[in-house]
Formats: C-alpha cells, structure tokens, sequence
C-alpha cells in the first residue's frame, strides 16, 4: 500500500520536485566535499597518485554493495532508502571535517552514494512513466550537473579561502538532503518480502546481471553508461593535475572551474537529449559519444584558458546527450524484467568497475611517471574508438 498516493506523473509533480531537490543537494555535497577532501590529501603532503586512490575506494563501496543495494531499493520506500544514504554521507563528511582519516569518511560516502543510487533513479520509473522518462531523467541529470557545477566550484574556492569551512559546508548541504527526502512521497516498495539471507541476494543479484546483459538493448545501455563514468571521473582527476602542467596554476579553484564547465554543457546536453531522443531513438546519442573522445584529444594539447573552457562545454554537451538516453532505457526495460532497483545496482556495478579499471590505469601512469598531456591525448582516442566499437556493435546486432 502507498502511504501517499502519487496521481501526478508528470515531471514537475510535487515528488518528482522533493527527488531533484534532495538529488542537487547530495550532488552538491558529493562534489564539494571531493575537492576540500583532495586540498585535505595536499595539506597533509600526499602523493599525487593518492588522488586517484580516493576515488577507487569511492568506487569500490559501489562494487563491494551492488549485490545488496538493489534490493534495498526495491524492498523499502525508495525515498527512505535516500534518506538513510543521505545521513551515511552526512557522517562520513563530519569524519573528515574533524580531522579523522580523509580516505575512511570518503569510504563512507562511498557506501551512501552506493545506497543511494539505485533509489534515486529508480523512483523515476514510479513517479513517471513511458517518454516521460527521458524527459524526468534529462532534469534529473541537469538538476545533478548543475549540482556538479556548483559544489565543485564552491569545494575549491571554500577549500582556497578555509579549509574546515569548506568541510562544514559539506556537513550541512548533506543535513539538507537528508531533510529534502523527507517530502518525497512514501511509495509502496517495488518487490517487498524478499529474503535477505546472502547466498539468496547473491544469486537474484547475479540472476539480474545475466538478464540484463543477455538482453542486447539493456547490454547497449550497460556498456555505453560503464564507459561514459569511468571515462568521466578519469577526466576529473586528469585536470587536477593537468592544470599546473599545462597552465602553471597550483591553486584548488582552477580545476573545479574548469568541471563546472563540463557540468555546463552536460546541463545543455541532457536537456536537448530530452526533446530530440526518445526510447525508440535512442542510437542517435552514439555519435555524441564519439565526439566527447574527440574533444578530449583536442583539449589535451591546449594550454591556454579560453579555448579549455570552450571545449570542456562541448564535451559535456555531447556527455549528457550521450549518457541521458542510455540511463533512460536501462530504466524502462528493467524495471519490467528485474526492477528498476536492480537494475540500476547492475549498471552501478558496471559502471564502477569501470572507474576502478580506469583510475587504475591512470594513477599507475602517473605513479610510473608517464606525461599527463600524453595521458590526456591517449585517453581521449581510446574512448573515441571504443565508442565507435560500440555503435557498430550495436548495429550488427540488429
């Protein structure tokens, strides 16, 4: 039964309003909380290739709990679920802020924004529905890269002026999500009375994954969204140290600028996938990815601001016309095979074992000592070629 039944599935319904308020709030969190954390490791003389190491253990709660967090979602009220996840972060920024170890209260937020995850993108399903979808997911993702955009801008500059200020701010905006979700509508769990033994959550997790990479349109989704994150959070971490290279600025605010411009063209991006994509159309978002491979190339061998700022906006314009019908799809069709939730812990999984693969190889190249405008021109070419295998891949499958 629904505690508060929900008759308005249109994207500006009163929950969907309460899940993108929560959602920019956490997102602001996260991405605030990244950069003071990265000014905490180079306060305390870190080396560079830690960096990327915080992110892996970011990413690894993702991995460690995807058997377990889809369930959860779907088991309880998804809105609670965010609630709980929101004050896992909240706990693991005020670790931080009081001067315990950076990479355990990261690790913390890691296993909130896993928790997280597949409730926050598995309520869409439940407030809207059909194309409506695409379009909720579009303001989903703008309402996240706005978040993006603004936390990681206020991280750096915070981090800059005050270091424990920056670390509060975070605490906050996290005590602000977790009042946010409060006003998210109580839906009736998805699949409730599931078991909760180990080797049962285990097995239907595994059962989900082999559904979902066995159907070819829900592997298309998997694959695309695996690389796109990973390519992403590599991205981010190559400009914190691309910056001093490149530019010769050593300051903690010039790399969360020039995010906030991907954060700018994704906004742009995932809106316009939302008006010219819909679920039957979704391979036009293939050329989009090719390209963001492209601009990363070109934007490697910059070394000025202006034309950095220019083309960090068009690969997150092609990134969020790109990732928005992809999520949209594996939304749709695995809600009707294996749950929204489930669904979403599987592309969790893939995703962030994709990162962990990719911030690995890219804090060993660094570690070993290889070039970062080398790194960036290569990264940038890989992913174009590998999104083309893709498309193609794609096509002959049909």
């Amino acid at each position: 039964m629904r505690d508060s039944a929900v008759e308005d599935t249109s994207i500006w319904s009163r929950g969907m309003m309460a899940v993108t308020c929560a959602q920019f709030l956490s997102a602001f969190g996260d991405n605030a909380l990244l950069f003071a954390t990265l000014a905490v490791l180079k306060q305390q003389f870190y080396p560079d290739w830690s960096q990327p190491v915080l992110q892996m253990v970011f990413v690894g709660a993702y991995i460690l709990f995807a058997p377990f967090v889809g369930q959860v979602a779907d088991s309880f009220a998804k809105g609670r679920v965010m609630m709980f996840a929101n004050s896992l972060k909240l706990i693991g920024a005020a670790v931080i802020c009081f001067g315990l170890n950076p990479f355990l209260g990261y690790t913390l937020v890691g296993i909130g924004a896993a928790t997280y995850s597949p409730a926050k993108y598995g309520i869409l399903g439940e407030l809207t529905t059909g194309d409506r979808l695409v379009k909720a997911n579009g303001l989903m993702e703008s309402s996240t890269i706005a978040a993006i955009l603004l936390g990681s801008m206020a991280g750096g500059v915070l981090a800059d002026w005050h270091l424990v200020a920056a670390l509060g701010v975070c605490v906050l905006v996290y005590a602000g999500a977790v009042v946010a979700n409060i006003f998210i509508p109580r839906l009736a769990p998805a699949r409730p009375g599931q078991s909760w033994r180990l080797t049962p959550i285990t097995r239907s997790f595994f059962t989900a994954c082999r559904t979902l990479w066995h159907n070819g349109e829900t592997r298309f989704s998997l694959v695309g969204t695996s690389l796109f994150w990973g390519a992403g959070v590599t991205l981010r971490f190559l400009l914190v140290l691309w910056v001093p290279v490149a530019l010769g600025i050593t300051d903690n605010a010039t790399p969360t600028y020039l995010n906030a411009m991907v954060a700018v063209g994704i906004v742009v991006g995932a809106g316009t996938a939302a008006k010219l994509v819909t679920l039957k159309t979704v391979a036009r978002c293939m050329p989009a990815g090719i390209l963001i491979g492209v601009g990363v190339l070109f934007f490697a061998m910059q070394n000025a601001l202006l034309p950095s700022y220019i083309l960090l906006v068009l690969i997150g314009f092609m990134g969020g016309f790109f990732v928005v019908p992809l999520n949209a799809l594996l939304q749709e069709r695995g809600k009707h095979s294996v749950g929204a939730g489930n669904a979403i812990a599987v592309q969790n999984l893939g995703e962030n074992t994709a990162m962990l693969l990719m911030l690995g190889l890219f804090s060993l190249a660094v570690k070993i000592g290889a070039p970062i405008i080398g790194i960036g021109i290569g990264f940038g070419a890989v992913f174009a070629l590998a999104i083309a295998g893709l498309w193609v891949w794609q096509i002959r499958q049909k």
